[in-house]
This record gives structure tokens, C-alpha cells and sequence, in this order.
């Protein structure tokens, strides 16, 4: 062999050793992007510590790759949002955006996480134009599409025979899906529609008119310290004898608050921390061992998100850079959800199973919601057919 072959040949193994330590040298970054003060913080810190609780299983190893993950406050507004997430993929250049609570927050996100070339996974809001006109490629939804949670009621209302129901929900673009979304499903009279500021903590007047007007029940889609007073305010008006549907309104987050004001209300969601699967009970097991509070719908979904991430990158072999075979791997991924059965769609939202759930007392004392029945299975969002992907 000649002095020339040799050193071509010591050149190319050399090459070879350089490119493999620089592989396993990279380093998966993750950015959290969640409301973590003001009223609506316990919604945020349940997303992160759901999270945090899949990053622990995995060791901090998504897909083989060493994690870095960095968590950042929105503050429940859009503009804060955006200079947060632009923060996070152009100083820190994160491969994923996880997050957020809100809906606003969302549409404000969108553009300039996915325009840099990141994948935004929302693990709660799912507005009806990110489902349908305006999908992205780059992004995927672990919650739902907004309206589904709130068909759930909507179904049931109508199999109960309720023929005038009163609607409330926050004035922004997710209480109006919710209301949309009941209607979805429910044929009988919407004797009213009670728009609110978001914020609002004193319903006295909206009481006084729902007591008025003795409608068969009461749908209300209410998040966070909304939720809170106005089940407390139910009771304390007297309405407690007229039915109470809901989404978001009585959970694991404003359950605590809520306690007996909030006993035997209805609630539709995509999951209960009682569902008879093993994933649901380890998962319910593990998140209360470790924060000592019973895990909510946020803290499921953003647990989706990781696991997500990881069984992506198993199949991509850690490979971040191919965002065309990352983003497939994405679609199919597969992984055992505490939900139960979970896959997406066309439009990178899910197709799932959806619950009607009851508010109980448990034997340790703690307030949770209850799985009582399924109402849709393997269901798609309805504006999947307006996404052009």
C-alpha cells in the first residue's frame, strides 16, 4: 500500500471517528412555553410538571439524545408569548416548542416558531382554524381540537333530553369554539349565550340571570379561577338543583379550590385519572407520588408530547436534521397514552376517545373527576377536511 493510499485512508477513519463523536456530542433542545403566573398558573405548572414527569422516565433521553430543556413563562398574554417563543428558537434554537395553555397565545406563536424551521407541539389549545385552513406542517396538537371537549356535553345533553340550556364561556376565540362545539352536538334551545371578559371573577349578575330564566341545565366552559368562583357561586345562588355540564371548568386544577361545591357536576374530556388502563394508573401513580396533587388533562397531554418526541426520534435514529422524516415519524408515531388509544390525523390533530366524567370525593380525601361513560369513540375534529396538507 503506498504512503498516499495509507494516508487517504488514515484521513477518511479520521473523518469517520470526528463525525461520530460530533453525533453523539448532539444535544436535543426543548423549549416549555407555558403560563406560569397570575390566576391560570396552576394550569401551566401541571403542562410542565407532566412534562418533566415523561423527561424523568426517559431518563432525559428522547429518541437516545441528551435533552436540554428550557421553560419560559408566557404570563397569559400573546405579545409575551411571541418574544418568548422568538427566544427560544433564535437565541436558543431549539428543535421543539411545547406549549401553550391559551388559544390567543397559540395563533400568536404559530408563525414565528414554525417560519424558524422548529415543530411547535401544542399540548392544550387547539383552535378550529389551526385544524382546518390554517394547518401547519410543523405543527402537532396533543389535547384536541377546541370544540371536541365540549361536544362531549353537548352529546349528552341532547341524549338526556335537556331542551333549554344556558351557555357561558370567556370572550376569545376558545370560548367561542366551546360554545360552537356544544351546539355541535346539542339541537335543543341555546336559551342564552353569556359571553365574559377572561379574567372574570364575579358572576352574580350572570347567576341572576341564568336563576331567571330556570333553563333545563347549565353549560359552562369556565378555566382556571373563572371555574372556581362561579362553581362556588352556583351553589351559593341555589342553582345546585339545575344540571351542570361543563369542560375545563371543574378539574384537577380547580378542584382543590372547588371541593364540595363542586360534587356530582359533569364534566366531557379526553381522559380521568380513574380510566382502567395501565398506562392511566401508572401514570396517575407516578405524577401524584411526585407533586402530591392528582394530575389534570394538561399534565397528560404535555406527557404525550414527550413521548411523542421520543418514540419520533426512536424511528428517526436521532436524526434532527431530515425535518421531512422527522415530521412522518411524528405523525406515526406510536405510544402508549394514558388516554388510551391515540393516532393523528391528516391534520396532525388527534383521533381519540372522549369521555363524560363526574366530580367524586376520593377515599384519601382528594376531589377528582371520574370516568362514567364514553361518549365518542375514535373521534376526528370536524375541520380536518378544510386542511390542504
Amino acid at each position: 500500500m503506498s504512503k498516499m493510499t495509507k494516508l487517504a485512508l488514515a484521513l477518511l477513519t479520521a473523518t469517520a471517528l470526528t463525525g461520530a463523536a460530533h453525533a453523539q456530542e448532539k444535544k436535543l433542545k426543548i423549549g416549555l412555553i407555558y403560563t406560569l403566573s397570575g390566576p391560570a398558573a396552576l394550569l401551566g405548572e401541571q403542562s410542565r410538571d407532566g412534562f418533566m414527569l415523561a423527561a424523568e422516565k426517559l431518563n432525559n433521553k428522547f429518541g437516545g439524545l441528551d435533552a436540554e430543556i428550557i421553560v419560559q413563562d408566557d404570563e397569559q398574554k400573546p405579545d409575551i408569548g411571541v418574544s418568548k417563543a422568538q427566544q427560544l428558537v433564535e437565541r436558543d434554537k431549539v428543535d421543539f416548542v411545547v406549549g401553550p395553555i391559551f388559544s390567543n397565545v397559540l395563533n400568536a406563536i404559530v408563525k414565528p416558531v414554525t417560519d424558524s424551521g422548529a415543530f411547535l407541539i401544542s399540548t392544550n389549545a387547539g383552535t378550529s382554524n389551526l385544524a382546518g385552513k390554517d394547518c401547519n406542517p410543523n405543527l402537532f396538537v396533543t389535547s384536541y381540537q377546541n370544540d371536541q371537549m365540549h361536544e362531549v356535553s353537548g352529546k349528552y345533553a341532547e341524549t338526556q333530553g335537556y331542551k333549554r340550556v344556558v351557555l357561558i364561556a370567556p370572550n376569545y376565540q376558545a370560548g367561542k369554539d366551546a360554545l360552537a362545539g356544544f351546539k355541535h352536538s346539542y339541537k335543543g334551545e341555546a336559551a342564552q349565550e353569556l359571553y365574559v371578559p377572561l379574567g372574570q371573577l364575579d358572576f352574580s349578575a350572570e347567576l341572576a340571570q341564568i336563576a331567571a330564566d330556570q333553563p333545563d341545565a347549565v353549560y359552562a366552559f369556565l378555566p382556571g379561577g373563572m371555574g372556581v368562583n362561579f362553581v362556588k357561586q352556583y351553589r351559593q345562588a341555589g342553582l345546585e338543583g339545575t344540571p351542570f355540564l361543563s369542560a375545563f371548568t371543574v378539574d384537577e386544577t380547580t378542584l382543590p379550590a372547588q371541593q364540595d361545591a363542586a360534587l356530582d357536576f359533569m364534566a366531557g374530556s379526553n381522559w380521568a385519572p380513574d380510566l382502567d388502563t395501565p398506562e392511566a394508573k401508572e401514570f396517575t401513580a407516578a405524577y401524584e407520588q411526585k407533586y402530591n396533587r392528582v394530575p389534570a388533562t394538561y399534565a397528560m397531554q404535555a406527557y404525550d408530547a414527550a413521548m411523542l418526541i421520543d418514540a419520533a426520534l426512536k424511528k428517526t435514529g436521532g436524526n434532527l436534521e431530515d425535518k421531512d422524516a422527522l415530521r412522518e415519524a411524528m405523525k406515526s408515531a406510536e405510544f402508549h397514552s394514558p388516554r388510551g388509544q391515540l393516532a393523528f390525523g391528516d391534520n396532525h390533530f388527534p383521533i381519540q376517545d372522549f369521555y363524560l366524567t363526574k366530580v367524586v370525593k376520593r377515599e384519601d380525601g382528594k376531589f377528582a373527576t371520574s370516568y362514567v361513560e364514553t361518549i365518542f369513540d375514535d373521534y376526528k375534529d370536524n375541520y380536518a377536511s378544510e386542511c390542504k396538507m
